[in-house]
C-alpha cells in the first residue's frame, strides 16, 4: 500500500473530519493545490474524486468558477489517482493536459480521475488519464486527459 493509501484509510476512519484533514495533508506535497481548498471525497486504485467549492476565490470575471481552478483540481485528483494506483515498481511524471470546457461551472464541481488498471499494468511510457469535471447538478463543465509518463524505478 502506498504511503498515501495509508494516509487516507488512516484518515479517513474519522467520519466527516477526516477527509479534511487528508486534503490538506495532501496539499502540503503541492502547496498549490491549497489555492483551490479542495476535498478529496473518494480515492481508490483507477478513480478519485476532489471537491472544489464555489467561492469568490475560485471564480473568474463572470461569476464561475475559473478554468485554471478546475485544471488544478483536475491535476490534483489525477496526482492522488496515480499514487495510489501505480505499481511498486513504476514512477510517474505529468506530461501534458488536454482539455475542453463544456459548460460554464456556475456552482461547485467535482472533479474525477479514472484509468483502468490495464493501463498502469502495461504502461511504459505514455498513459493517459481520463478526466471531467461535474457541476453540482451534473452537467460535466471539463472533460480531457491528463497525459503521464510511466518509466520504470531504477533500481
Amino acid at each position: 500500500m502506498s504511503q498515501l493509501a495509508s494516509l487516507w484509510a488512516t484518515t479517513t476512519r474519522v467520519p466527516v473530519i477526516g477527509r479534511r484533514i487528508f486534503s490538506i495533508t495532501f496539499s502540503q506535497k503541492a502547496p498549490y493545490f491549497a489555492s483551490i481548498r479542495p476535498l478529496v471525497t473518494e480515492l481508490r486504485p483507477n478513480f478519485a474524486a476532489v471537491r472544489i467549492r464555489d467561492r469568490r476565490r475560485v471564480h473568474n470575471h463572470i461569476g464561475t468558477v475559473h478554468a485554471i481552478a478546475l485544471c488544478n483540481g483536475l491535476e490534483m485528483a489525477m496526482g492522488a489517482l496515480a499514487e495510489v494506483t501505480i505499481p511498486a515498481d513504476k514512477r510517474w511524471i505529468p506530461k501534458g493536459m488536454e482539455v475542453a470546457y463544456t459548460a460554464k461551472a456556475s456552482s461547485g464541481v467535482t472533479c474525477i480521475a479514472e484509468t483502468d488498471q490495464e493501463q498502469w499494468d502495461a504502461a511504459d511510457g505514455d498513459l493517459a488519464v481520463r478526466v471531467r469535471g461535474v457541476r453540482d447538478d451534473g452537467v460535466v463543465v471539463i472533460e480531457g486527459t491528463i497525459n503521464l509518463w510511466v518509466t520504470p524505478k531504477k533500481s
